[in-house]
């Protein structure tokens, strides 16, 4: 008998594990493994940044270097290599990434793509003619969500601090990250989500490094792409973009495309057909 797969789950820029838990929790009651990944410097490794522990002090959190700004991809890559190479000692790996996880997917597949039997992207980062997830990151306009949370959730200077800090337990970010992340849930579960699936930095040094397919692994491993449709942070446009250019690549072997209508937190407020179309495909 084939052995089930086991479903590696990276989660995005700042997020901890917690963002995969409702998928974890459909797979197990589908009868599938998963494990979700926690990255360095993320979930229970957390360090804080001085001024972010109650009582806040919000002038030294603007401006303290971030214990995490010295990590690197290579770093969050190499992690997640170690998780499959285990993984796989039980059977095939189908590596699951969202939003900046995606990096982290590609690095693994251009790694190693002997051990993988599929990567999927969940509105996730996908390289391939831009190097970084930072190029491909859309350019708020002046009237738009992404320009308002730009001017009220993002604080401090990155050259300084060496990453994106936000502070998920103000409670006007709590409002705009709602309406940014996850408008199709109840706002009254925002501020849990937020502070049980976002910590406040992610290394700058991540979301600027080369995170582009390879040109010569890519063809070899099976793939899809989970698209959301009503996403803001990582708009269908751009996802479509990365899509094209990938298949592109690799005219052969194009994406396996799914559509979810939800917001970028797709894996928390879908969780149900996230995970429907993930057991699919063992």
């Amino acid at each position: 008998m084939t052995a089930s797969p086991t479903f590696v789950l990276v989660p995005g820029a700042g997020a901890t594990s917690f963002l995969w838990n409702p998928v974890v929790t459909e797979l197990a009651l589908r009868g599938h493994r998963a494990l979700p990944v926690e990255l360095p410097g993320h979930g229970f490794d957390t360090v804080f940044p001085p001024g972010y522990d109650c009582p806040q002090d919000t002038a030294a959190l603007a401006s303290a270097p971030s214990p995490v700004a010295e990590l690197l991809l290579r770093d969050y890559v190499e992690h997640t290599l170690a998780i499959v190479r285990r993984a796989a000692e039980h059977g095939p790996v189908i590596l699951v990434g969202h939003s900046m996880g995606g990096s982290t997917v590609t690095g693994v597949a251009n790694a190693a793509p002997e051990l993988l039997a599929h990567i999927v992207y969940v509105c996730a980062y996908c390289c391939v003619e831009l190097p970084s997830v930072a190029e491909y990151a859309p350019r708020p306009a002046d009237d738009d969500i992404l320009s308002i949370a730009r001017k009220a959730v993002w604080i401090g200077d990155p050259r300084k601090t060496g990453t994106a800090r936000t502070n998920p337990r103000d409670g006007g970010v709590v409002t705009i990250q709602h309406e940014l992340l996850m408008a199709d849930l109840d706002p009254v579960l925002a501020p849990a989500v937020l502070n049980y699936a976002l910590q406040p930095d992610e290394s700058m040094r991540v979301m600027l490094a080369d995170a582009s397919v390879d040109r010569e692994t890519w063809p070899r491993i099976p793939r899809t792409y989970i698209r959301a449709t009503a996403d803001r942070v990582l708009p269908v446009s751009v996802q479509d973009r990365m899509i094209g250019e990938a298949d592109a690549l690799s005219p052969a072997a194009p994406f396996a495309v799914h559509s979810v209508d939800a917001s970028h937190f797709v894996s928390l407020t879908r969780a149900g057909e996230v995970a429907g179309i993930l057991a699919a495909l063992s």
